[in-house]
């Protein structure tokens, strides 16, 4: 059993050892819509429509709904002991402390390999105004920045994610509202095609590129819901968490339905999905088409706010992960202080220090949608696993606790069969990431990581019972 009793051994002076509940309900609710909506549906989606056609909306309605279920069960375990801070403290207290070893900390790489994503699609968008600045200077500051405002309080995050998430929400309505209007006009695009929702099954059908098309379609659409588990990670710091957890879990399959599925299908309705062009995104491509140049400006404004936002989630959990891990003594003692302002400012630099790998890699690899999709690979997986703990620590729970289970105000709908389905899922994706050679190269990378793991977990354990 996980002693959370224990808290942060040196906490320095003058400040509080434990997070604080600063986060209110609004802050949750849109943190949760910023986490659903990722860079993944602006920058991946031109993508996923290239190689998917029409039949990516399928693609993007299964995921939801089996992830739906996946934070049910999240939703479930964090409600049934209010002590867990995050979903690494349910998974070492029900499957051992090798998981909660393993999830945190992989949680803590997703997130890092994430906002080297994210901070490569900033520098890509940065260049639609600066054409000139050079890609890694661009990614430095972007880097910067994400440190010094994260530095200030919980709140200070809470007040940002809103309105970045604000404005995420508000542009993807403008867009669905606008490719309506180009329909309802029957608007001619300069290529001579006319704006009509008869493109989605008229151009090859609704599976133009066949069932292989479909599959290949999974790998960047499940990183688009990465970071939709990041309700869970801000647990220890809601006011009132039975309330806003459940409210905010519920709410998820509107918001995909909303967002993805009625902005793909505007989109290919206004522009064929065989014009789409896979290495931008076709939000900035739609407004351009309009022939509203300020528009794209927005547009690209917007974009760059949701990948900025995505990246600043990714900082927050990562100091929050390495906060819980430093408190169960698997990271070291540093990362378990908080400054004044209730903040694991140690975790939070060495996260920023690791994001400028991505730094790294776009002045090794120059193409930024060759980076993109190796990176949203190898984090694709690692969130798959991290997904699996979450489910398999709910069937512990469940053989383990059944009186808590019976107690819950929250249960999982059809709990251990949905388990089975999503896991058995999860092992079909990663199937498919081996058809095609780009995401196999990551597939192959992957394993290299649960190594190091192990070898540290190793190392932990020795000095541990020394």
């Amino acid at each position: 059993m996980v002693d959370h009793s224990k808290i942060a051994v040196d906490a320095t002076p003058g400040s509080e050892d434990h997070l604080r509940r600063n986060l209110s309900n609004r802050h949750i609710q849109l943190i949760a819509i910023g986490g659903a909506i990722g860079t993944g549906l602006f920058m991946g989606s031109g993508k996923t429509i290239s190689l998917a056609g029409p039949s990516i909306i399928f693609v993007y309605m299964i995921i939801g709904f089996m992830l739906f279920f996946v934070m049910r069960a999240m939703g479930e375990l964090l409600l049934s002991n209010l002590q867990y801070k995050s979903f690494s403290d349910f998974a070492a207290d029900l499957l051992g402390p090798w998981a909660g070893f393993f999830t945190g900390w992989t949680y803590w790489f997703c997130w890092v390999v994430t906002g080297i994503a994210d901070v490569v699609a900033i520098t890509a968008y940065a260049q639609f105004w600066f054409p000139d600045l050079s890609q890694w200077i661009a990614s430095l500051l972007c880097v910067l920045l994400l440190l010094s405002l994260n530095l200030a309080t919980v709140k200070m995050f809470g007040e940002m994610e809103f309105w970045f998430a604000m404005i995420k929400i508000v542009a993807i309505v403008g867009l669905i509202i606008a490719g309506l209007v180009m329909v309802a006009m029957h608007f001619e695009s300069p290529t001579g095609s006319v704006a009509s929702f008869s493109h989605l099954w008229n151009d090859g059908g609704m599976f133009p590129k066949g069932i292989s098309g479909f599959f290949a379609g999974f790998q960047i659409a499940v990183f688009a819901f990465v970071g939709i588990e990041l309700v869970g990670t801000t647990a220890a710091e809601t006011k009132d968490p039975e309330k806003v957890l459940p409210r905010a879990i519920n709410s998820i399959p509107i918001r995909i339905i909303m967002f993805y599925v009625f902005a793909l299908i505007v989109i290919m309705s206004v522009t064929p999905w065989n014009s789409v062009v896979a290495d931008k995104s076709p939000f900035v491509e739609l407004f351009v088409l309009i022939g509203l140049p300020a528009a794209a400006s927005v547009i690209n404004f917007v974009v760059l706010t949701s990948a900025a936002s995505s990246a600043n989630s990714g900082v927050f959990s990562t100091s929050r992960m390495l906060f819980g891990l430093a408190q169960e003594g698997d990271a070291p003692k540093s990362f378990a202080n908080l400054s004044k302002r209730a903040v694991p400012a140690n975790g939070l630099t060495f996260s920023c220090i690791c994001l400028l790998g991505g730094v790294v890699l776009i002045y090794l690899i120059p193409n930024v949608m060759t980076v993109f999709t190796l990176v949203t690979t190898v984090s694709a997986i690692l969130f798959m696993f991290v997904w699996t703990i979450i489910l398999c620590s709910y069937l512990v729970y469940r053989k383990q606790r059944p009186a808590l289970h019976q107690k819950s105000i929250y249960k999982m709908p059809a709990g251990k069969l949905m388990c089975w389905v999503c896991m058995a899922f999860f092992a079909f994706v990663l199937v498919l990431l081996t058809l095609r050679e780009d995401t196999r190269q990551a597939l192959v990378v992957t394993p290299l990581w649960f190594i190091i793991l192990g070898i540290g977990y190793q190392f932990v354990r020795r000095k541990k019972a020394a």
